[in-house]
C-alpha cells in the first residue's frame, strides 16, 4: 500500500478503462441498507416463525452473530485487506480492494463494499454456516451477522463524512482516523475497538 500519497478529495478517481467495470466499482452509501435490511428481516422471521427458535435462544444467537461479525470484520481488514502481495497483478488487486481507500479515504463512492463483493461473500458465509448449524441457530445468527455488516459499512461512511457531537462517536472516529493518518498497521476495528484491544493492535494511550 502506498505510504506517500493521501488525497482528501470526496471525488472518485478512475480505476478501470472499462466503463462497465468503473460503474460497478462505485457504490452509494445507502446500498448496503437497501440490499440487506430485507435479508435481516427475512432471516429473523425464519428463525422465529419457521424454525420456531425459542426467544432466549434467538436473543443469544443474535448477540453471538453480532459479536462474530466484529471478529470477521477485524480478520478481513487486518489479514486480507492489509496483506500486501509481491506480484504486480496481485498488487493491482490489493489496490482495487483496499489500497485505493487508503490513498483516497474520503472518496464518497468507494466507502462501502460493492454488491459484486458483498453478495458472494454473504452466500459463502451462509453456506459455510449451513453446513454446521441447524436452522434454529443459523437463522438468528445469520440475521445478526448481516446486521453487523450493515452497521459496519454505514459506520465506515459516517466516520469519514459525518461530524459527530457525542464523545463515544468521536472516540470511534478518532480510532479510525488514526488508522488512516497515523499508523495503518494498527486500529483494524471499524465498528468496534474490541478485537484491537484483545489482540493488541490498538493505539497506545497518551500518558497524561
Amino acid at each position: 500500500m502506498k505510504k506517500n500519497y493521501v488525497s482528501n478529495s470526496p471525488e472518485s478517481i478512475r480505476m478501470f478503462k472499462s466503463n462497465f467495470l468503473e460503474t460497478f466499482s462505485k457504490v452509494h452509501w445507502t446500498v448496503p441498507m437497501i440490499l440487506y435490511i430485507p435479508v435481516v428481516l427475512v432471516f429473523a422471521y425464519l428463525g422465529l416463525f419457521v424454525a420456531h427458535t425459542p426467544g432466549l435462544v434467538f436473543l443469544g444467537m443474535f448477540a453471538v452473530g453480532l459479536i462474530s461479525w466484529t471478529l470477521f470484520e477485524y480478520v478481513l481488514h487486518r489479514w486480507i485487506f492489509h496483506y500486501v502481495p509481491k506480484p504486480k497483478w496481485a498488487l493491482r488487486l490489493h489496490f482495487i480492494f483496499h489500497g485505493v481507500h487508503h490513498d483516497y479515504p474520503n472518496d464518497m463512492k468507494r466507502l462501502v463494499m460493492p454488491p459484486s463483493v458483498s453478495i458472494p461473500l454473504a452466500f459463502g458465509v451462509y453456506f459455510a454456516l449451513y453446513a454446521f448449524l441447524p436452522s434454529v441457530y443459523l437463522y438468528p445468527f445469520f440475521s445478526a451477522f448481516v446486521l453487523g455488516y450493515i452497521i459496519y459499512d454505514t459506520m465506515h461512511y459516517a466516520l469519514h463524512h459525518f461530524n459527530f457531537k457525542g464523545e463515544v462517536w468521536k472516540k470511534i472516529k478518532k480510532h479510525h482516523m488514526l488508522h488512516h493518518y497515523s499508523d495503518s498497521s494498527k486500529g483494524f476495528g471499524v465498528s468496534s475497538e474490541l478485537w484491537d484491544k484483545v489482540l493488541s493492535s490498538g493505539f497506545p494511550k497518551k500518558k497524561s
